[in-house]
């Protein structure tokens, strides 16, 4: 029986993204969904984003979008993202890109192209990397980079009486669109936690991999979790996001 599994914000470090698969063992029926950040921290950004793009040709996968590749996007087709991308991991990313030839400069530029801003599955769970604002879902949103951006969902989530039944008047309707939500986007180490967090049906699974986390995947079915050693153990001259 194939199996699908979620896997959060990878921010350039491609062998703890090497040991996480090592570690999940995928069969070729299985699906991999992938929640965005694939660059900016680390220093293999361009490393991650040619390792995905060989995934792709063993595995079904699915690529989401995130605030970091879409700042990356910008800067392969020639426009500069504002100073903060620079500040948050942008001057690693250029770094990983200097050695590739203009073939591979087009190939990664398609790559990000072709990312979704957001997947539905059959079972009406909704994989976004950070959320979505419009109450009628992510497919009205009104400013798409809201759905790479988002904090809000999640902080909903968080702030939401667990206790308050789903039929309830007051209940957040962006929480009733869907069975499950998984994002990325907000790391779980920067609630003590180093484990993806749930909060009401909201599943988050990044575990600060740019910082001094790890990588997590998790099987949407079982809900079991896998990770990759502590990111800066494979980089220790390095500092990722770290200030």
């Amino acid at each position: 029986m194939s199996a699908t599994y979620v896997i959060g914000d990878i921010h350039g470090a491609l062998k703890a993204l090497k040991q996480l698969i090592a570690r999940i063992a995928p069969k070729d029926a299985d699906t991999l969904i992938f929640l965005g950040d694939y660059v900016d921290g680390w220093s293999e950004s361009a490393g991650v984003l040619e390792y995905l793009m060989e995934l792709e040709l063993t595995y079904r996968c699915i690529f989401i979008k995130g605030n970091h590749d879409a700042w990356c996007e910008s800067w392969l087709n020639g426009v500069m993202p504002e100073a903060s991308w620079m500040r948050n991991g942008g001057a690693a990313t250029i770094a990983s890109y200097e050695k590739l030839s203009p073939s591979q400069l087009q190939r990664h530029t398609a790559f990000f192209n072709d990312m979704r801003l957001f997947y539905i599955d059959a079972q009406k769970r909704l994989f976004v990397h950070a959320g979505f604002t419009s109450t009628h879902g992510p497919e009205f949103e009104r400013f798409a980079p809201m759905l790479y951006w988002d904090r809000s969902l999640w902080e909903l989530a968080l702030a939401l009486d667990p206790q308050m039944p789903r039929d309830a008047r007051f209940y957040p309707k962006r929480l009733l669109q869907f069975y499950e939500i998984y994002i990325g986007h907000t790391p779980s180490v920067n609630y003590g936690e180093v484990l993806p967090m749930i909060a009401c049906n909201v599943h988050n699974v990044d575990t600060g991999a740019a910082f001094m986390g790890k990588i997590s995947a998790m099987n949407i079915d079982t809900k079991e979790v896998w990770q990759s050693d502590i990111v800066q153990s494979f980089y220790p001259d390095e500092k990722g996001r770290n200030a």
